[in-house]
């Protein structure tokens, strides 16, 4: 009977181990991001913690639906206590790169596993080049909704992972979710108060999340995970004819664009004097940029300011 009680015990403290599997004692929790809005979400919910390293893959500038980790990046990954990533099309490599893990504890979180409900697939809007499919949007982070139940997820992922900061995540957690649910009701605000509700792409579309929230109508030259660059004829003249019918004043790149299919669809309008715009999707930030100061919300900032401009008749 002792023998069997012992081996009860042991079997039942192995089980609760397993379950409480976190960072070993006096260690601080080494967590691995993705991409830049994702790594400024734990920033401020780790805010003001001796015991948290914090790395970012993706910190040269390099596009997310180009990346592919190096060696260093597997080892980076293969090591850390939490990995937390976006999971769509663009993170294919991350299976292969979970697969070399040295640490059989890591806690891994998909955002778009964790946010599944909130998830919309890509859609082949009316005049954009392409055919349709069945891929889901990873843009996730566009939306200042999706980035405040994100952080709920990571602050709750985080407090389970590390007890000894449970009370600091979810202050901070907290007060960074108001920051955002402010900005979010900003730009609610800035859209009630314009007649116009469509956005003009000359570009690719990743910010389905963000006009969907708002209630925005938009055109875009290709889907926001499109290699492609180049438009025809029929693309431009269509999205010119709608810069015309509608009155639009401005048509929109993003970073890094050249800018060249949103110069040819002005130049095809009737008046030729659309201002471009430039919306950052965040999906290439730098650490240059990280140290010189830009956020998550800082970037978010700076859009709101330019669809202000965009949506001004």
């Amino acid at each position: 009977m002792k023998r069997l009680t012992a081996i009860c015990l042991i079997i039942i403290i192995s089980v609760v181990t397993a379950g409480c599997a976190g960072k070993p004692t006096g260690k601080k929790l080494s967590i691995v991001t993705s991409i830049f809005p994702v790594y400024d979400w734990v920033s401020n919910i780790t805010r003001n913690t001796d015991n948290t390293e914090l790395s970012l893959l993706l910190d040269n500038g390099v596009d997310m639906h180009s990346f592919q980790p190096s060696a260093k990046d597997i080892v980076t990954i293969s090591d850390c206590d939490v990995f937390i990533y976006i999971g769509g099309e663009s993170d294919a490599w991350v299976d292969d790169a979970l697969s070399e893990k040295h640490n059989k504890n890591m806690v891994v979180i998909n955002l778009m596993d964790e946010l599944r409900d909130r998830i919309k697939q890509e859609e082949l809007a009316e005049g954009m080049e392409g055919e349709a499919d069945e891929a889901a949007d990873e843009h996730i982070w566009l939306s200042l909704r999706n980035a405040e139940e994100a952080c709920r997820v990571i602050a709750d992922k985080l407090s389970k992972t590390d007890s000894s900061g449970k009370k600091t995540y979810s202050a901070n957690a907290e007060s960074y979710i108001k920051q955002l649910s402010s900005l979010d009701r900003q730009y609610a605000d800035t859209v009630n108060k314009s007649k116009l509700k469509t956005l003009l792409f000359g570009d690719r579309f990743p910010f389905r999340y963000m006009v969907d929230d708002y209630g925005l109508k938009y055109y875009a030259a290709f889907s926001g995970c499109s290699a492609e660059t180049e438009a025809s004829f029929k693309t431009i003249a269509f999205l010119s004819k709608k810069a015309d019918e509608l009155g639009l004043k401005s048509v929109i790149k993003i970073e890094n664009s050249d800018g060249r299919v949103a110069e040819t669809i002005v130049e095809n309008t009737k008046d030729k004097n659309q201002t471009i715009l430039t919306l950052d999707s965040i999906q290439s930030i730098t650490s240059d940029q990280i140290k010189s100061g830009t956020t998550y919300l800082s970037v978010m900032e700076i859009n709101l300011s330019v669809l202000e401009k965009a949506l001004k008749e």
